[in-house]
């Protein structure tokens, strides 16, 4: 093992140790055993299936990245983190309704944050062990896009914050 990989190891563990005291709120599957227990409950309204190439043609190159290969946008660069308009976040792979301006907080942390979905099996949460920790990613259920990350940290009356790339979203004024 040479030193960068070591350094890589080394600083992943470090990143990790403070997310191995939360771990049960982050694996849970009861509605009763955490805040990230809402997990997708029944079937999404349809499904959107393409293939890679077929995705490339539709998706900008920065969309296919985050939406595709579970990229992630700069902080601070989507105009929809700073959006106070009331309206409906859809996914831009499916069109599909995934958040709305109701369930949408100033979370601080550059990306569009909400504290649920508009209904709990439009999304799929999915365990997270990339960069040497452990987080719950979100996709979309219709087309498997790759939105962001849900954690539980967020306002009342869930206690979670999805925290989504404004990239994977399109936003429709109500």
């Amino acid at each position: 093992m040479n030193k960068q990989s070591f350094l890589r190891i080394a600083g992943g563990l470090l990143l990790g140790v403070p997310l191995l005291f939360s771990l049960p709120s982050f694996v849970s599957t009861t509605p009763t055993d955490g805040a990230l227990s809402t997990l997708t409950v029944g079937k999404p309204p349809r499904r959107v299936e393409k293939t890679e190439a077929d995705w490339k043609k539709i998706l900008t190159p920065q969309q296919f990245s985050i939406m595709r290969q579970a990229g992630t946008e700069p902080a601070f660069t989507s105009p929809l983190a700073d959006n106070h308009q009331h309206g409906v976040y859809r996914c831009v792979g499916c069109h599909e309704p995934l958040f709305t301006s109701e369930a949408k907080f100033e979370s601080g942390t550059g990306w569009p944050s909400f504290f649920t979905p508009v209904s709990p099996n439009i999304v799929n949460n999915r365990r997270d062990t990339s960069y040497g920790t452990v987080r719950t990613e979100v996709q979309c259920a219709v087309c498997d896009a790759h939105l962001g990350h849900v954690f539980a940290d967020g306002p009342k009356p869930t206690g979670l914050r999805y925290c989504i790339n404004g990239t994977a979203l399109e936003f429709v004024k109500k």
